[in-house]
C-alpha cells in the first residue's frame, strides 16, 4: 500500500457560514496536519477575514497555485475566487453562492486529473449556488454528474461509527417521493449500499435493514399497500443478487428500539425519515458520505448554520470526522482493491469418482 500521506482537498463552501471557522478550528491542531496533506480550495483573504473576526487561533496556511506545490505538515490553500469578494457572515448573497461554486469547480477539476485524493467539502448553500452549471440539489447529485460511470448512480450515506443511514430519494419534495419509490430504484440502492459497506467499511456481509414507506409498514395494506408490492419485491431481487436485507420495518419502532444497532446499515425511503432520527442520534459527530462513486466524497453532516456564523460558537468535530473518514474511506477501498485482485481459481472435483482427482485447466465459470 501506498505511505504517503493522502492529499485531501477541502472546499470552503459558504463563505458567510461556519465553513472556515470549522475548518480552522480543526486544523488549529497542528496534528491533523500530521496525518495527510489538506489543500483548501477558497481564498486566503476569506480565510483571515474568518480568523480575525472570530478571534480564532492562528493557522499558518501555505498559499499554492497548484496541488502538485502542496507540502506536507501543513496547511495548503489554493485561491479561487477574486480578493475582493465580500464576506457577509450569516447572510445568504450570489456572490457567496458564486465562491462556493468556484471552489468546487477547481476541487473536482484536480480530483479528475488525480492531484488530490479525497474531497471533504464544507457546506453550502442549495440556493445562492444555483448557475447555469451548477442546477443541482445539492453535492451529491453535482459530482454524481461529474463521475458517474457505466450508470451508476451515486448514494447519500449519513453515518457515525456503526450507524449508517442511506437513502432511496434523496432531496426532493415529499410529494414526488412516492413516484420515486419503485422496485428498480430499490435494487439498485441496496446493490450500492451493499457494495459500499464492503469496499468502503469492510463489512464481510452486510446485514442492512429497509425502512417501510408507510406508517405501521402499510398494516397489511390498510394504510398503503407499497410494502408488499414494490419494497418486498425489491428485497427479494437484491436478495437473488447477494443482498441480505430485512424488513420493511416501520421507521418510529425502528429507531424508537434501537433496532439499527443490529444492523450494518439501514435503508431509508425518503430525506426525512432516515436523517431526522440520524441526527437527533449522531448530529455532532454526523458524516454525509456520497456512496456509489469512484471517488471518496465526505462532509459535515450540519449546513451552514447562519444563525451561529460569526459567533466562534460552531462545534469541528462533524467537520474533523469527515476528514477522518475520507481518509479511511481511501485506505479501505486501496485494501480492498488489493485483496480482491487476485482471487483464487475454482477448483472442479470429478463428480462420478471419489473426488481425489483435481481439474485445475478449465476456465473459471461465470
Amino acid at each position: 500500500m501506498d505511505n504517503r500521506l493522502i492529499k485531501v482537498g477541502i472546499t470552503h463552501g459558504d463563505i458567510n457560514g461556519i465553513g472556515y471557522e470549522v475548518i480552522l478550528k480543526t486544523f488549529s491542531d497542528n496534528r491533523v496536519a500530521e496525518l495527510c496533506t489538506p489543500i483548501i480550495y477558497g481564498s486566503s483573504k476569506i480565510a483571515a477575514y474568518h480568523r480575525k473576526a472570530l478571534d480564532l487561533a492562528p493557522v499558518n496556511m501555505n498559499v499554492i497555485s497548484n496541488a502538485e506545490d502542496a507540502g506536507e505538515n501543513r496547511l495548503n490553500i489554493i485561491n479561487c475566487v477574486d480578493d475582493e469578494t465580500k464576506v457577509e457572515l450569516a447572510q445568504s448573497t450570489k456572490v457567496a453562492g458564486e465562491a462556493a461554486y468556484k471552489a468546487l469547480e477547481t476541487a473536482v477539476s484536480d480530483l479528475k486529473k488525480g492531484l488530490i485524493d479525497v474531497l471533504v467539502t464544507a457546506p453550502i448553500n442549495k440556493n445562492n449556488i444555483q448557475n447555469d452549471d451548477f442546477t443541482f440539489p445539492g453535492h451529491t447529485e453535482y459530482l454524481e454528474k461529474c463521475f458517474n460511470q457505466n450508470g451508476t448512480n451515486a448514494l447519500m450515506i449519513l453515518m457515525k461509527e456503526e450507524l449508517r443511514v442511506a437513502l432511496v430519494t434523496g432531496h426532493i419534495p415529499l410529494s414526488e417521493v412516492v413516484k420515486k419509490v419503485d422496485k428498480e430504484t430499490i435494487v439498485d440502492k441496496l446493490l450500492v449500499f451493499n457494495k459500499s459497506l464492503i469496499q468502503d467499511f469492510g463489512v464481510i456481509k452486510p446485514r442492512i435493514a429497509v425502512l417501510s414507506l408507510n406508517p405501521h409498514a402499510g398494516d397489511r395494506g390498510l394504510i398503503g399497500n407499497e410494502e408488499e408490492t414494490v419494497i418486498l419485491p425489491a428485497m427479494q431481487e437484491a436478495e437473488s443478487k447477494g443482498v441480505m436485507s430485512f424488513g420493511p420495518y416501520p421507521a418510529d419502532g425502528f429507531f424508537g428500539s434501537s433496532m439499527y444497532e443490529e444492523f450494518d446499515g439501514v435503508l431509508a425511503m425518503y430525506h426525512d425519515q432516515g436523517l431526522a432520527p440520524f441526527k437527533t442520534l449522531a448530529m455532532e459527530e454526523g458524516v454525509n458520505f456520497t456512496a456509489g462513486l469512484p471517488i471518496v466524497r465526505t462532509s459535515p453532516a450540519h449546513g451552514t448554520a447562519y444563525d451561529i456564523a460569526g459567533k466562534n460558537i460552531a462545534s469541528e468535530v462533524s467537520f474533523r470526522q469527515a476528514l477522518y473518514t475520507a481518509m479511511d474511506v481511501y485506505r479501505c477501498r486501496i485494501a480492498y482493491k488489493e485483496a480482491t485482485a487476485n482471487p483464487l481459481r475454482k477448483q472442479y472435483f470429478d463428480k462420478g469418482g471419489d473426488n481425489e482427482k483435481l481439474d485445475l485447466t478449465k476456465d473459471d465459470e461465470a
